[in-house]
C-alpha cells in the first residue's frame, strides 16, 4: 500500500498537488484508509474549509492516529491547529496542535510571492539547501513562539517585521504554510523529503 491520496473539498486548484506527488484525488472520506499518504491542500477561508472538512474529520483523525504520513498545505496546515481569527471564529480545526491562527497587523496582507524558510531540522536543510525559497499566499498566520512542533519559520518584512512559523511536524503530521507544489525545484525536494524520508 504506497498510494498518495489528495484531500479534495471541491475549492481550491488540487490537480497541482496530485501532479506534484502522482497522488490520486480523494473526495470520499471511506477511502482515506486505502492511502498510505494523505495531503489536505487549502485555499480560501478557514471557516469555509474547515466547513467542508467535517465529513472527513473521523477518518482523517483516525490515519493521523495509524501513524502514516499526513501533509497539510496553506490552510491545511492552518485546519492542524485548533481555531482561527479568519471568519466568525466558530469553526474548529483538527486540534492536532495547540493554538489559534491569527491576521497579520502592520504589514502587507495578503502574504504574497516567494520568501525564505529556516528549518530547524539540519536534514531537512541539507536536502533544501541554503537559504531555501518557498512560494506563499496568506492573510493569517501562526505566531512564532518556539513551540516543540515548530519545524520553520519565517519573516515576512515590510513595514515592520513579523516571524511565523511556517512548518510545523510532529512525529507522522507535518503541516507547511508555503505552497510546494508552487515553489520549482525546492518544493519538489521538499515533497520528495517528506514522502521517502
Amino acid at each position: 500500500m504506497s498510494k498518495i491520496g489528495v484531500i479534495d473539498l471541491g475549492i481550491g486548484n488540487f490537480a497541482n498537488v496530485c501532479r506534484a506527488v502522482d497522488g490520486e484525488m480523494c473526495n470520499d472520506p471511506r477511502k482515506i484508509d486505502a492511502y498510505s499518504t494523505i495531503i489536505l491542500p487549502g485555499v480560501g477561508s478557514f471557516d469555509g474549509i474547515a466547513e467542508k472538512v467535517e465529513d472527513f474529520r473521523d477518518d482523517l483523525l483516525r490515519f493521523i492516529s495509524s501513524g502514516r504520513k499526513y501533509l497539510g498545505i496553506c490552510l491545511g496546515m492552518q485546519l492542524l491547529f485548533e481555531r482561527s481569527e479568519e471568519g466568525k471564529g466558530e469553526q474548529k480545526g483538527l486540534s492536532i496542535f495547540p493554538g489559534k491562527i491569527i491576521k497579520f497587523e502592520g504589514v502587507q496582507t495578503p502574504h504574497m510571492g516567494w520568501n525564505s524558510v529556516s528549518f530547524m531540522d539540519d536534514e531537512i536543510q541539507d536536502v533544501l539547501g541554503a537559504d531555501p525559497y518557498f512560494y506563499f499566499v496568506h492573510s493569517y498566520y501562526l505566531p512564532k513562539k518556539g513551540a516543540e512542533f515548530e519545524a520553520a519559520y519565517t519573516e515576512h518584512v515590510d513595514k515592520k517585521s513579523v516571524a511565523f512559523c511556517s512548518a510545523v511536524r510532529k512525529e507522522n503530521v507535518w503541516g507547511v504554510q508555503f505552497h510546494p507544489e508552487k515553489s520549482g525545484e525546492v518544493g519538489k525536494r521538499f515533497l520528495r523529503a517528506f514522502l521517502y524520508s
